[in-house]
């Protein structure tokens, strides 16, 4: 690995900590540059997953205020995100790398659609009404379930996917929401980390240089995210995730 690639990789990670704590989707920064940079398609997933736990750390570390009494609440939903984690990185390491590369192009088109779509989903939330119960409705487990499986898989765009799930089965504001959001995804990661560096192949120098990135944009975010435009992060999460999808089909 050379200065100027290890810049770039802690450079994007930093990138992905920002995205992750205050929208979601950072993976598609960091992943496609571990792709640029020759790592296989698996690995660059498993190292990525394994480099941005500290980062989910740190983001809800941040948030740590408007999770205050969601304690109870943390452990039922993050029940059905750790076994829905467990199921996708178990499918990950499965499935053969060929079926990878077929999948993921789909999956960052349609984590790309997630993130163009996210302003309608956020009006749509904040005009929702209904009631709700204080763990969501009957729904709320098995799509966990589903979007854990998604994120322990690949995981782009699984915070929003949470956001979207959350703000409709919750009656809490979208701050509240969103440090919630940072917890479920960062069991997901944590528990698909630990089953990566127990039987994957880590690329460990990448790994860390996304964790330290992570911490340091995870920061950051916590203090500044709200001042951030979400247009200028959707730009930017879109035109890499194009790159992303073009990297792989070629």
């Amino acid at each position: 690995m050379t200065p100027l690639e290890a810049a770039a990789i802690a450079a994007a990670g930093l990138g992905a900590g920002v995205i992750n704590t205050v929208v979601g989707s950072g993976t598609l920064l960091t992943f496609p540059v571990l792709l640029g940079f020759g790592y296989s398609p698996v690995v660059a997933n498993v190292s990525n997953t394994v480099g941005l736990v500290a980062g989910g750390l740190a983001g809800t570390h941040g948030y740590r205020s408007e999770l205050a009494g969601q304690g109870r609440r943390a452990v039922v939903l993050g029940a059905a995100s750790v076994l829905g984690g467990l199921a996708g990185a178990t499918l990950l390491l499965a499935l053969p790398g060929s079926a990878f590369k077929a999948i993921v192009p789909f999956f960052i088109g349609l984590a790309l659609v997630m993130v163009v779509a996210q302003p309608w989903i956020t009006a749509r939330l904040d005009r929702s009404q209904r009631e709700r119960g204080r763990h969501g409705h009957w729904w709320t487990l098995p799509a966990l379930f589903g979007i854990g499986l998604y994120g322990g898989y690949f995981g782009a765009a699984q915070g929003i996917l949470l956001l979207a799930i959350l703000g409709l089965a919750l009656p809490d504001d979208l701050h509240r929401v969103n440090a919630l959001k940072n917890v479920l995804a960062g069991i997901v990661n944590g528990v698909a980390a630990l089953i990566f560096i127990a039987i994957a192949d880590v690329a460990w120098g990448p790994a860390a240089l996304i964790a330290a990135g992570s911490v340091v944009g995870a920061q950051l975010a916590a203090r500044y995210g709200r001042r951030l435009s979400p247009q200028a992060l959707r730009a930017v999460i879109v035109a890499v995730g194009i790159a992303a999808i073009v990297q792989l089909l070629t």
